[in-house]
């Protein structure tokens, strides 16, 4: 079970909603976890290590096909990895090899459960990286190279690397000149107070960094890599030359692109003096690897969480056995969150007042990567839960919606990080759901949700209505965003 508090979540306002809202969530988040597909890549049969899976390939890769390993020739076998939910990669690897892997270490968020035994786990931060981050990523670059840079692995080494979203926060090991604190403070200024897409942040702190930007692998050679990265496997052209995020992969920005977004955000002068004199530097010897470098080294390309075995059609075939069409309405939303949701709440209630564009009973479903201009406020929330509280609002009085998101890592936000107010026992909400009582309940309870809005703390609204989701931790494939409508509205609907 991935949701741990689906009894409060049904039991009040809308409860054939809710009830039906919970199922299909469920489903997709248990779809999010990518422990059988690592298991379908990598197979043991006696001293033959088989790796390889044609649903993971990037398409268009010029190495086909599966990897077949002699153990009794083959070195050392590591897992070096980092990001939201990479033990449950790193420990399918683990329960492959058994007493056969030599070791490694993975760098996890805060929050997870250790489940690897033979894989050293350090905890860092996200999306703000905090000393965790650094040590561990400190840790897996002693495994590979020497006090002098010298390399510890040999060519006959097999290293598997693993990235997963939140790879570019936990992966955190500042450049010489350029302090945490330093990297800190553009990384909250970009992401929390401007609002600025990983895209747009990502040139900047790919060169700010000794593990970023294909550096990784880099670090890793001459051993044999295979890499591992829990998303869709794209295409191999993307993953060459229009790739930010993927750390054992190469890099496509350049010091000019880090400029540039940080100019594009008005943020070049707050930047701390060690970042702007470092990326105005522009050293080429410590440029992010590109393609053709990348291509010189002895490696494989696997992405185990292809879409169409994903998250999204899960959920839409449970809503199907609920009985709902199950629609696509947005691919990639980008918008603010609560903006976001005054327009997926427009169409709703079109369909419930007039059938238009489709007849209830529906099952909506969006993604993408919604954002929170946070500006200077320190409430505890995060993008999926703006939404909800914006929705909850938007179809108040409404017998016939719910509206649901939820990030598919279990963690929205960076929760407690930035806050000083608690939720019980809880660091972190997943997302909410909310329906056409919320508001009348919030209004009952005296929980101000403009004013959670207003100052993005909405992880306190949500948990006192029982209407924010508990979940536990995995991979990070995107937000299961999911609008239902139950059934027509009887009489005029008077549109607002």
């Amino acid at each position: 079970m991935r949701i741990l508090n689906q009894d409060a979540l049904a039991s009040h306002g809308n409860v054939a909603g809710r009830k039906a809202m919970v199922a299909i969530l469920e489903a997709g988040l248990q779809a999010a976890d990518p422990y059988n597909n690592t298991r379908r890549l990598i197979r043991r049969e006696g001293d033959r290590l088989i790796v390889g899976c044609r649903d993971f390939q990037p398409a268009g890769d010029p190495q086909s096909g599966d990897e077949v390993f002699d153990l009794n020739q083959v070195g050392r076998i590591y897992v070096f990895g980092a990001g939201k939910g990479v033990q449950r990669i790193a420990r399918a690897i683990e329960d492959v090899l058994g007493d056969r892997l030599a070791g490694g270490h993975v760098v996890a968020k805060h929050g997870d459960d250790v489940i690897c035994e033979r894989i050293g786990v350090t905890y860092g931060a996200h999306p703000v990286p905090d000393e965790g981050c650094v040590e561990g990523s400190r840790r897996i670059l002693e495994l590979c190279r020497g006090r002098d840079g010298s390399p510890k692995l040999s060519p006959d080494d097999l290293v598997f690397t693993v990235g997963t979203n939140g790879f570019s926060a936990l992966l955190t090991l500042p450049a010489p000149g350029v302090s945490l604190e330093e990297v800190r403070q553009i990384t909250y200024l970009m992401q929390i107070e401007r609002g600025a897409p990983t895209g747009d942040l990502n040139p900047i702190r790919n060169h700010l960094d000794q593990m970023k930007g294909g550096r990784f692998a880099q670090h890793i050679q001459p051993a044999r890599a295979i890499h591992i990265f829990g998303a869709d496997p794209m295409t191999y052209e993307r993953l060459m030359h229009q790739n930010l995020w993927l750390h054992h992969l190469p890099d496509c920005s350049t010091f000019a692109d880090a400029k540039a977004m940080l100019l594009k955000w008005d943020a070049y002068d707050l930047a701390p003096a060690a970042v702007r004199e470092h990326i105005e530097a522009a050293d080429p010897t410590a440029e992010t690897v590109k393609a053709a470098e990348f291509q010189q080294w002895r490696s494989r390309i696997f992405g185990i969480m292809p879409y169409n075995q994903s998250m999204i059609p899960t959920a839409q075939k449970r809503a199907a056995e609920l009985g709902f069409k199950a629609l696509w309405l947005a691919l990639d939303l980008r918008a603010e969150a609560r903006e976001a949701a005054k327009t997926i709440a427009s169409v709703a209630k079109s369909i419930e007042a007039l059938g238009q564009p489709v007849e209830p009973p529906v099952a909506l479903f969006s993604t993408g990567e919604i954002l929170v201009t946070v500006g200077r406020e320190r409430g505890m929330g995060g993008r999926n839960q703006e939404y909800c509280v914006s929705a909850g609002l938007d179809i108040a009085g409404s017998r016939n919606i719910a509206m649901a998101s939820a990030d598919s890592d279990g963690t929205d936000g960076p929760g407690i990080q930035f806050s000083d107010e608690r939720l019980g026992e809880i660091t972190c909400l997943t997302g909410g759901i909310v329906d056409g009582e919320t508001a009348r309940e919030a209004k009952e309870r005296g929980v101000d949700l403009a004013a959670a809005l207003k100052h993005h703390n909405t992880s306190p609204a949500l948990y006192a209505l029982d209407s924010g989701i508990v979940a536990t931790q995995n991979i990070s494939i995107g937000d299961l965003t999911v609008t239902l409508v139950l059934g027509r509205k009887e009489g005029a609907w008077a549109l607002r």
